[in-house]
């Protein structure tokens, strides 16, 4: 046994040795590295985290985030600029004061109680509360812009369309939202953009004309209360934009992922790597781009409107293809982090608790564990020969782990945009089954895995206790890395009456980042003072009194 516990320290040294800054997101150098994912067994290393400036992971999370409220929500400053359609068919509609059709670019939303509020504007000028709804007629060419594109802060919620519309984005442009719609529309007139999508409360789509595309089926003068900011009002928006908190998200908007432009592309925007140095993923913004790359950005999306309908991509479905991925592991990693951090009281709890861990990584393995893996002999002259060698046997489980979603994909018939998105695959993947197969080799090693244990005498539970130390700091620290929004939810959940809820603009914001309410909202618990802009979740009435907003 002595052999063995031995080579479960030198694992967990290893795991130590091997853990990247995965909690804050802050990248230590400006430089970039490729993992090479087709390589021989000797290059699925361990040992080998990813590059501190690696964005695969993050173009992972924001496109498998896409159209979604919750996810934009929390992290606000999208990075994503997506061409798609709204189908034929699909009703869009706009508040007004005054019953006249817009002659110009303006706003319409996907949800009527995200329209109803602005027509609250006209009674100021002693007009009605005018809901105009509209009908596609064909599908529009529209460009959607991920987070809470549409909430007029200084913060890099509005950089992506001020990049596009301006060339910089422009605070003390920050409200002029119509001149930038316009020129938005302007910039997309030779490329045939009818709109482009956003959110904020919900989802909207900014008409470039009211004409085209779109006919009239109502206009209708509606009982509506006077107060934008009637609690009751607020709380019927914010549930309209909760429907589309999960995948599949709004579904009234149909992306194509094979003409995605990232600002995460460190080989299209270069320049943003080192302008994210020491900075949390909260503060990532695009306001330093160089000129260079912003030009190079801006053709890419030219290149990609001007493409003839049924261009030529793979055909392949990436957020199928990452949802898939999402799926199968969210839940069981976060039943590992639960496990391995429970309250173990003595040693019999702790042996349960290390024995159920073991059993859920190794089902999370079960396809990838061939029946050629050769556990080292605890008798081995070289079993303590180094570190980085201890688990070099279970190299062949994660090589196949990582690559069973891509190794058959043909990267050739591929556009840009996809072979990004395949990286972004590859990257995530890799990370994933790299902490995992290490995490159950070493509880292999431990002697605990009951299909391939090589234990010869009683289990060292110093060994144990170390073990489970290093397998919390592993799955936080992979979890982190990932920061999967699906993690991020009310605990415990919420009552009947209530919803779960992220600060939302411009509810709850400093008046300096929203327009000042006519009266305050009531509120429940005093969420934290920074909760605008690192929102957390926290569970808020649906019905009055209208508490916790």
């Amino acid at each position: 046994m002595l052999r063995w516990a031995t080579m479960l320290c030198a694992a967990a040294s290893l795991c130590a040795f091997q853990r990247p800054s995965y909690a804050a997101q802050m990248p230590l150098a400006a430089q970039t590295s490729t993992i090479d994912h087709s390589g021989p067994l000797a290059n699925w290393r361990l040992d080998e985290p990813p590059d501190v400036n690696s964005t695969g992971h993050l173009v992972f999370e924001t496109v498998s985030s896409l159209l979604q409220h919750w996810p934009n929500t929390r992290m606000r400053n999208g990075h994503n600029i997506v061409p798609g359609t709204v189908p034929a068919g699909t009703l869009l509609y706009h508040g007004t004061g005054r019953k006249e059709i817009p002659a110009g670019p303006e706003w319409t939303a996907l949800d009527p109680q995200h329209a109803m509020p602005f027509c609250q504007l006209g009674f100021e000028a002693g007009g009605g509360c005018w809901l105009l709804t509209l009908i596609t007629t064909r599908p529009l060419k529209v460009l959607y812009f991920d987070g809470t594109s549409a909430a007029k802060t200084s913060l890099g919620t509005l950089d992506t369309q001020d990049l596009l519309a301006w060339g910089e984005p422009r605070r003390d442009r920050r409200n002029n939202d119509l001149q930038r719609i316009e020129d938005l529309c302007t910039w997309g007139k030779e490329n045939g953009v009818d709109g482009f999508v956003r959110m904020e409360m919900s989802f909207e789509v900014a008409l470039c004309s009211f004409t085209s595309g779109v006919t009239v089926t109502s206009f209708l003068s509606i009982v509506e209360d006077r107060d934008i900011f009637d609690p009751m009002a607020v709380a019927d928006v914010m549930r309209a934009g909760t429907q589309h908190n999960r995948s599949p998200g709004e579904t009234r908007v149909r992306l194509d992922l094979s003409g995605l432009v990232s600002f995460y592309d460190t080989d299209l925007a270069p320049s943003l790597v080192s302008v994210r140095f020491g900075l949390e993923r909260w503060d990532h913004r695009l306001q330093s781009i160089s000129q260079e790359d912003l030009t190079q950005v801006t053709a890419r999306l030219e290149e990609i409107l001007a493409r003839p309908a049924g261009h030529t991509s793979s055909g392949i479905d990436w957020m199928a293809l990452i949802r898939v991925i999402t799926d199968r592991y969210s839940q069981r990693l976060e039943l590992v982090q639960h496990l391995v951090n429970s309250d173990n009281a003595n040693l019999e709890s702790l042996l349960d608790y290390a024995n159920k861990t073991q059993v859920e990584l190794r089902l999370m393995l079960r396809p990838y564990i061939l029946s050629s893996v050769t556990l080292p002999s605890p008798s081995d002259p070289n079993a303590e020969e180094s570190e980085a060698a201890a688990l070099n046997w279970a190299r062949p489980v994660f090589k196949l782990c990582a690559t069973t979603y891509t190794h058959g994909l043909d990267a050739s018939v591929m556009t840009d945009s996809e072979r990004l998105l395949l990286n972004a695959v590859r990257d995530t993947s890799r990370e994933i089954c790299r902490v995992v197969t290490g995490m159950w080799a070493s509880g292999v090693v431990a002697g605990i895995d009951e299909r391939l244990s090589g234990r010869d005498s009683e289990l060292d539970m110093e060994a144990i206790s170390a073990l489970t130390t290093s397998w919390k700091h592993d799955i936080d620290g992979l979890m982190q890395w990932l920061d999967w929004n699906v993690w991020v939810k009310c605990k415990p959940a919420c009552g009947p009456e209530e919803m779960c809820y992220l600060t939302t603009w411009p509810i709850g914001f400093p008046l300096n980042e929203a327009p000042p309410p006519a009266k305050e909202l009531p509120r429940g618990p005093v969420p934290e003072v920074d909760d605008w802009k690192r929102p957390r979740p926290r569970c808020v009435r649906l019905i009055g009194p209208y508490t916790g907003w």
